[in-house]
């Protein structure tokens, strides 16, 4: 007896989740006839969206307002901010690679820390198959970046290149993923097939300095296509030792060695 209520209980909220369903999706249709509007149709299929996909907050997994985009407003106050582009003495960024190679300006937009929102963000970025997140924080750090003019001069975007079999595995490069949205507020090339990345290393997490540097020389290579173009900028997700872009930049200045090199990143480990 009690199982066949138990049935019966499950069948009535199944009919009544079909019985709202069409009745919301009515209503929708009643609204676009009624007002003839693309944009109108438009918020009442988002809000129905909503109601069936929540928008969650990334770090905290609580329901988001349909305004807000991958992170809630108040975990998005916990993200620190470097303002590395109001900096008018060298910042830390820069002073980190003093002595090993000349980068002309520097930028991140956040702190790293762990334990800290802003590690699921990167995560997320990276391994939760979230391409449109570094779009969309890529825009962000291009209207950042565009408001001061020592970036002004940056006429191509090199993101940090992953192996071929990473980057089909998660779909994406999130470091192309955050150039393309710097390029869509900035208005300048994304290159792809200048700096090629040789081998399907293992996590460089926990590796010192020395290290990373060591291994990362090894790891990248140039590619055939002549690279055209001044000054250049590095896009990379993440700065903690450096050794990645020492490479990077080492490997360009030995084809280009008046090439002058920035770099913006994402985020900087504190």
């Amino acid at each position: 007896m009690i199982k066949f209520i138990k049935i019966t209980g499950e069948i009535y909220f199944f009919l009544f989740t079909i019985k709202e369903f069409l009745n919301t999706l009515m209503l929708i249709l009643t609204y676009a006839i009624m007002f003839q509007n693309k944009t109108a149709f438009r918020y009442y299929l988002e809000g129905f969206q909503h109601l069936i996909f929540p928008n969650l907050c990334l770090q905290c997994q609580q329901e988001m307002s349909r305004h807000e985009k991958y992170i809630c407003m108040f975990c998005w106050d916990k993200l620190q901010r470097t303002y590395f582009e109001s900096y008018l003495e060298p910042s830390a960024m820069d002073k980190l690679f003093w002595g090993r190679c000349q980068i002309q300006e520097t930028f991140a937009l956040y702190f790293f820390e762990k334990e800290k929102p802003i590690q699921e963000v990167l995560h997320a970025l990276k391994y939760g198959f979230k391409a449109p997140l570094g779009h969309y924080f890529g825009a962000y750090m291009g209207k950042v970046i565009s408001t001061k003019g020592k970036y002004d001069r940056v006429e191509a975007l090199i993101p940090v290149p992953i192996h071929p079999q990473k980057e089909f595995f998660r779909g994406y490069n999130q470091s192309t993923a955050l150039a393309e949205g710097l390029s869509s507020t900035l208005n300048i090339p994304v290159l792809t097939n200048i700096v090629k990345k040789k081998t399907n290393n293992a996590s460089q997490t926990g590796k010192n300095r020395f290290l990373r540097w060591d291994n990362a020389m090894e790891q990248f290579g140039l590619t055939k296509q002549v690279l055209n173009y001044q000054h250049i900028a590095i896009v990379d997700d993440v700065i903690t030792t450096g050794a990645t872009i020492e490479a990077m930049v080492q490997l360009l200045r030995s084809k280009y060695p008046n090439l002058q090199i920035s770099l913006i990143s994402f985020a900087i480990a504190k």
